[in-house]
């Protein structure tokens, strides 16, 4: 391949007065990555002139992104800073569990707790209570209904026993309702960790491929540190242009 790639050329291109500086930078990278895909053929080096062409492409883009990166910081500086400002003016108020209004919530729902608890119990009790006695109601008036046969006086009692327990039944539901909806509690479940080894096993059975990802970053981790030997994990050195 015969190339004149002047990597210099596109890195200083000609400015017109209305550009700006992202529309400069911009025309550059896409210059420089048109010419990388013309050398980016399949075609392998074949020269040293070749192997040095496509080293100052290279240096030339890499030098035009690391300036395209430096104008977005400073481009977005002043919204990071309006940003940060009405983060920190909110957050003294409304940041999860340090804001005031979480604090506030916190401190007095250790106070509602309690009572509410104590409520929900003498609830769910008068619940059980009530539920019990319509649950004897029904079956005192089956019997009696059963034992009502052939005498009508008998059986009309019954009836009302019926009736009456049926009423109960339904005191007993609202009852119930009464224990379970409406307390201001809510369920919640506390997770402790108290067999690593049967917890290891299920979570490689659930989550094999995210304990892997986790693995292979810890592993890449300590290789970049220096580390050369980790379990499970063949560490092999391979060079690649820098």
């Amino acid at each position: 391949m015969t190339n004149t790639f002047d990597p210099t050329a596109i890195a200083t291109p000609p400015k017109t007065h209305n550009q700006s500086p992202f529309d400069a930078i911009k025309q550059e990278i896409e210059d420089l990555f048109d010419e990388a895909k013309n050398w980016a053929d399949g075609e392998p080096i074949t020269s040293q002139e070749m192997h040095d062409q496509i080293e100052r492409l290279r240096d030339g883009i890499h030098e035009a992104g690391k300036r395209a990166d430096a104008l977005r910081v400073e481009e977005k500086k002043p919204l990071d800073v309006k940003v940060k400002e009405i983060q920190d003016r909110y957050n003294v108020y409304i940041a999860p569990k340090k804001g005031k209004v979480d604090m506030a919530k916190s401190t007095l729902d250790t106070l509602l707790t309690p009572w509410r608890t104590a409520k929900a119990i003498a609830a769910a009790e008068e619940a059980a209570r009530v539920a019990a006695a319509a649950a004897a109601a029904k079956l005192a008036a089956d019997e009696a209904i059963r034992a009502s046969s052939g005498n009508l006086a008998a059986r009309e009692e019954a009836e009302e026993l019926l009736a009456d327990a049926k009423k109960l039944e339904k005191t007993a539901k609202r009852a119930d309702k009464a224990a379970t909806v409406g307390t201001g509690l809510r369920t919640v479940w506390d997770v402790t960790l108290v067999d690593e080894e049967a917890a290891m096993d299920w979570l490689w059975a659930r989550a094999k491929a995210e304990v892997l990802a986790v693995a292979q970053k810890n592993a890449e981790e300590v290789v970049r540190a220096g580390v050369r030997n980790v379990p499970g994990f063949a560490v092999v050195e391979r060079k690649v242009a820098a």
